[in-house]
């Protein structure tokens, strides 16, 4: 009888679909997410589904954990009950030792059912600002596992010790260690003790949810990244704009006010090439936890999920959030590798960060929870050419709607009574800059995308308000 695979997955936050070289990117270094990308099965069309808050990784962690779209949440998403079985909870109740390492933006209760185990856990921090009071990714608060969830939002520690709590960031920075290390480092402990432990020789699968905060901001990493990406080469997107065309009803937001309007073309360099050398310094973090799991002699049997949890504009369209509806703020890397995962294949199809859960119970022969609406993205792996999905919809609190189908893209803003709509072709124009709204050779395209919108509108009346 062959044994149950362990599962190694990786999140981050914030990184955009088209920051992987493997993956078309040639101005940034990869080369750890690159041989999951060679060994494994990559889907290019990955999404996450937007939010009902400006902290859109909250829901998106959320719809990935519980395998639920954004309207079937509860709430914005920090809670998740417990009729809303998540993926971690799930495979804890079926033989899996289950650890936690790095971020949890959800409740303390919802983690305490979900994991067994865990180590450097960051989260469950209850006042406005502490991020940015411990001076960003330097000398983050983190917690140890407490199997009751009992998590004091005022207590936890720093790794290693820092006094005072909000020193000068150059002392964070001399003294302490990047959050993308300590996270790593709990990893590589966790797969290297692993096969020692009770558990392992009685046959007993692992389950390792390593969460970064990085590349979110604040943009730091080690001084020997700076080096390597320059502001001078770094090339400005297509749809780079100084300002958003109109109001999009979040052009206030926190992320927003990271730069100054307009946006410079300068400035906007400085930040790519700030966030590519982010992106490459937790690569280099990403391969320190794949050579513990080649290490460790459990690689073989092991399925690693790469994802993140939502994109970032960084100057595209004039914004620098992910408080939008546009693909780079909507799409994300999903890359699958293991036992069953086809080798160096990509797969187009529709998808959504909720259909990660079903995709592991089908890799794994588990069945799936009444309470996922996902759907198993193995058929795909099996075949490149099968669509999962041949839609998709998204919301962004009560101002943005859109649709993605037919190879098109329908948004629709309703923002201080004033209703703009946008239709792009995005086959003829991924960089969504030509508006195709009033072009009457695109009017029937737009009527029926226009029509799905409100058909999905009247199945969720009581959350999905803009005009489409």
């Amino acid at each position: 009888m062959n044994k149950p695979p362990h599962i190694l997955m990786i999140q981050t936050d914030d990184q955009r679909f088209d920051t992987i070289s493997a993956l078309g990117n040639p101005e940034i270094d990869t080369p750890n997410l690159d041989r999951l990308v060679r060994g494994g099965t990559a889907f290019t069309h990955a999404h996450n589904l937007g939010a009902m808050h400006e902290a859109v990784c909250i829901p998106s962690r959320a719809m990935m954990l519980t395998g639920r779209t954004l309207f079937s949440l509860e709430g914005r998403g920090q809670r998740i009950p417990p009729e809303h079985i998540a993926l971690p909870e799930w495979f804890r109740a079926h033989g899996y030792t289950t650890a936690q390492v790095g971020k949890w933006h959800q409740d303390r209760t919802a983690h305490a059912r979900c994991f067994s185990t865990g180590s450097r856990i960051f989260g469950f921090k209850e006042k406005e600002g502490w991020y940015e009071a411990c001076n960003g990714h330097w000398h983050i608060p983190v917690h140890d596992y407490d199997p009751q969830g009992g998590y004091d939002p005022d207590g936890g520690f720093h790794d290693p010790p820092l006094e005072p709590f909000a020193a000068p960031f150059e002392t964070c920075k001399r003294n302490g260690r990047h959050s993308a290390e300590v996270f790593t480092d709990a990893a590589v402990d966790f797969l290297r003790n692993y096969p020692a432990t009770a558990e392992a020789r009685d046959g007993k699968p692992f389950l390792l949810y390593l969460s970064h905060i990085a590349p979110h901001d604040p943009r730091q990493y080690p001084e020997r990244f700076k080096e390597r990406y320059n502001a001078d080469t770094v090339t400005l997107p297509p749809n780079f704009a100084i300002e958003h065309p109109f109001d999009n009803g979040e052009l206030l937001v926190r992320d927003e006010l990271l730069e100054a309007h307009p946006r410079r073309p300068e400035r906007i360099r400085q930040h790519l090439a700030d966030y590519y050398a982010l992106i490459a310094f937790v690569d280099e973090q990403v391969g320190r936890v794949l050579d513990a799991l080649e290490a460790s002699g459990q690689a073989d049997n092991t399925i690693v999920v790469f994802f993140a949890d939502h994109g970032l504009a960084v100057g595209q369209h004039g914004l620098m959030g992910k408080q939008n509806l546009y693909d780079h703020s909507l799409r994300v890397p999903l890359i699958f590798r293991g036992p069953g995962v086809p080798e160096n294949q990509r797969a187009h199809t529709l998808c959504a960060l909720a259909d990660l859960f079903p995709t592991l119970c089908d890799l794994t022969g588990q069945d799936v929870p009444e309470s996922v609406e996902g759907r198993s993205l193995a058929p795909a792996m099996r075949d490149p050419g099968h669509a999962v999905r041949d839609l998709l919809h998204f919301a962004y609190k009560d101002v943005q709607l859109a649709v993605r189908m037919d190879g098109f893209k329908r948004i629709g803003y309703q923002v201080k009574g004033v209703h703009t709509v946008q239709l792009f072709d995005l086959e003829r124009d991924p960089y969504e800059t030509c508006n195709l709204a009033d072009d009457p050779v695109h009017r029937e395209t737009l009527e029926r995308l226009g029509r799905e919108l409100d058909r999905w509108k009247t199945s969720n009346q009581t959350k999905a308000t803009p005009s489409a």
